[in-house]
């Protein structure tokens, strides 16, 4: 998994390599931010954009943030999926 940003609450946005799977080129997208009890985090797989939960939980809110923000961040993260991750001088 590749950095991608950090938004001001903590959550962090980390994205896979670009995978090929039965012929289609998918990115996991990953959101995962601290809490007292362990972590708050989700995945969305591209291009189906099929959101699955890991532990804790997102408000609703901030999920239909999120499904806005990799819908509108696609092309870049498969960009840098495909490139190896985004290239910090």
């Amino acid at each position: 998994m590749h950095p991608y940003l950090t938004f001001d609450d903590g959550t962090e946005v980390v994205h896979s390599d670009l995978i090929h799977e039965d012929g289609i080129d998918k990115v996991l997208v990953h959101f995962e931010r601290p809490t007292e009890s362990g972590f708050d985090s989700i995945r969305c797989e591209l291009p189906s954009y099929t959101w699955t939960p890991w532990e804790g939980s997102f408000s609703k809110d901030e999920l239909a943030f999120f499904d806005e923000f990799v819908h509108s961040n696609a092309a870049l993260l498969y960009k840098y999926a495909a490139t190896g991750g985004v290239k910090v001088a």
